[in-house]
């Protein structure tokens, strides 16, 4: 048995109280921790109106404000509030679409060394009868192939909210991101193809959302098309982050569970 390694999971939140502690409430930390791990939840509210950040404190996260809106701004702002101790970063939704009881194949590969990213696709994985639409399903496969072939990654849902990184990839890859809203995914991925981490696939379970989206696949799908050939020209600029707004964060509550 390995060391005991800490992992730090990231659930960038918007009025999803109904949907967060049906999340908390499903990670197995005995089973993790039997396993190597130690577990520290940082749910990062992304100015909710609703309870979302007091029933993630109530079930013990670390919970954190980003007042500015959208995906993007959340999850820099989880990036930027990571432990050093952290080994491994995992992110998934505050909606229950992921499966926490998932999470060890997704680190698996990370800590065996066969990658430095670990994408949990549902295109090739299990999706529960109604939880992803077939036009959703569809431009998912399309923006999913136009990555493999311009970036020569081996991914096949380029739009999930699962992921796993080694501590160190976040840190390189996180001031290097500028997206605000839904464009977020695609960003991190093409870009962590060009700083050339080693990103791969397994295959997850994708149940229907608790409460509503507040994704519009029609404008979001565009801003995601228009990201994705911002990227075919990037290179990464050396100690220069790119963030010009950086998000801000404001710590609510500090609580720990492992």
């Amino acid at each position: 048995m390995h060391p005991t390694q800490k992992v730090t999971i990231l659930i960038p939140c918007y009025n999803e109280e109904e949907g967060i502690s049906e999340v908390i409430s499903r990670f197995q930390y005995k089973r993790m921790l039997a396993h190597g791990y130690t577990a520290e939840i940082l749910v990062i509210d992304n100015n909710s109106t609703d309870q979302t950040a007091v029933v993630a404190a109530a079930l013990g996260a670390r919970v954190i404000h980003e007042p500015k809106k959208g995906k993007g701004n959340a999850i820099r702002a989880g990036f930027a509030a990571i432990s050093p101790d952290t080994n491994f970063v995992v992110m998934l939704d505050g909606d229950a679409t992921y499966s926490p009881e998932e999470i060890l194949r997704m680190l698996e590969p990370l800590q065996s060394e066969f990658a430095d990213v670990v994408i949990g696709s549902r295109l090739t994985g299990k999706i529960t009868p109604g939880s992803m639409k077939l036009f959703n399903r569809a431009g998912n496969w399309g923006y999913s192939f136009l990555v493999r072939v311009a970036h020569q990654v081996n991914v096949t849902d380029v739009l999930t909210g699962y992921f796993a990184w080694k501590k160190d990839v976040v840190d390189r890859l996180a001031p290097h991101l500028t997206s605000q809203g839904f464009a977020i995914e695609m960003e991190m991925i093409t870009k962590m193809a060009k700083l050339g981490n080693e990103i791969y696939s397994v295959p997850i379970t994708y149940h229907s959302r608790v409460g509503e989206s507040n994704l519009n696949p029609i404008s979001d799908g565009a801003k995601i098309l228009w990201m994705f050939i911002k990227s075919l020209n990037w290179e990464p600029r050396q100690g220069k982050q790119e963030n010009v707004c950086p998000p801000e964060e404001k710590s609510v509550s500090v609580i720990s569970h492992a």
